[in-house]
């Protein structure tokens, strides 16, 4: 145990001020400071107050998670934190905390990216990761398909949406429901006390001549939007509940229908699941029964690791000392549009 690397991540990619520690595949602590209720009244993330609020917490999260841990930040052998893709302002953050923390201590700086980084976070809660991994990814953010054969060096690409990501969807439908932010758990609520058939809404990119792993939400939103207008329009009162249930199980139905589709292409007899999206219930259900059908293992972290977390960056942090990949150097840049085929940020050389 006391051979495996221990590492602090930083995840600072949106509104979750994340600090994790993590021993190998074991964590120890998982910290998170979120500025959720200071963007509700903006129906949505604003990028420079999510940045304050960063600056505000960095200093007291990585503080408890250490206490957390049971460690010292001296008795870390590295650094990691997310340097992309995310919101620029609060992405530099993250970046200038963990090249602080890195340079005052002598300890190697790992940047690495947020989507590679919820994939790796299954490590630990379901150990080390099947080689190839399918990993569907669905957050506020991204919509995602992925197949890595290396989590710290080859991730590739299969499909991701071109319009809205499923998070967003969640989001918009239930501002227009007059839900509130954010969209997803809300959503899930009230679908719970709804009829998943009531309205058939349309099923995006499920064609045949349409892309096989891309995804596309923003006409399903848009549907969801006009029926809800012609309703109250015409003077009738909006099934809220109907509303929600026949949305989200819309958005499941293409996300698990695409997944499984990628697996039994590719060969691959497990799936990964992650994102915030991940944490919905009717998602996780659809997925572990269309996995069951499909003979393959359903891997999917409890709720918590699949939000933002700092805990998923020092996952792959750890990954990273454990397979001795290179650190990032001084330079490392907070990249907003790091894509996901490269998993870390390393440097040329690093001058601990």
């Amino acid at each position: 145990m006391a051979d495996e690397p221990l590492v602090l991540g930083i995840e600072t990619s949106c509104d979750e001020t994340g600090v994790g520690v993590v021993r190998g595949h074991t964590l120890l602590a998982d910290a998170v400071a979120t500025s959720v209720d200071e963007h509700a009244r903006f129906g949505g993330v604003v990028p420079e107050v999510a940045s304050r609020a960063h600056l505000e917490a960095m200093v007291p999260t990585i503080q408890r998670a250490l206490k957390d841990a049971g460690v010292s930040a001296s008795d870390l052998d590295g650094i990691a934190v997310t340097a992309g893709p995310g919101l620029a302002g609060a992405l530099l953050v993250g970046v200038s905390a963990a090249k602080a923390y890195a340079y005052a201590l002598g300890k190697p700086l790992y940047g690495v990216n947020h989507l590679a980084s919820h994939i790796c976070v299954d490590q630990l809660e379901h150990g080390a990761l099947p080689e190839p991994t399918m990993a569907l990814l669905v957050s506020g953010g991204h919509s995602s398909l992925l197949l890595a054969p290396d989590i710290t060096s080859d991730v590739r690409s299969l499909g991701s949406t071109i319009d809205d990501a499923a998070g967003e969807a969640f989001d918009k439908v239930a501002r227009v429901l007059g839900l509130g932010f954010p969209g997803g758990p809300v959503i899930d609520r009230y679908a719970r006390e709804g009829d998943p058939d009531a309205i058939r809404f349309p099923r995006g990119l499920t064609g045949p001549r349409d892309p096989l792993y891309d995804f596309s939400f923003s006409g399903l939103k848009t549907s969801v939007a006009r029926w809800i207008e012609a309703r109250r329009a015409a003077g009738e009162t909006v099934p809220v509940a109907d509303v929600a249930a026949s949305f989200q199980e819309a958005v499941t139905d293409v996300l698990t229908r695409k997944a499984i589709r990628a697996c039994k292409d590719h060969g691959v007899d497990h799936l990964m699941m992650g994102g915030g999206v991940a944490a919905n219930s009717r998602l996780r259900a659809m997925a572990e029964e269309r996995c069951a059908a499909a003979g393959i293992e359903l891997r999917v972290p409890r709720p918590k690791l699949c939000t933002d977390n700092g805990a998923m960056v020092a996952a792959l942090g750890a990954e990273m000392v454990a397979r001795g990949r290179a650190a990032s150097d001084w330079e490392l840049p907070a990249d907003s549009s790091l894509p996901v085929t490269e998993p870390h940020v390393p440097g040329r050389h690093h001058a601990a």
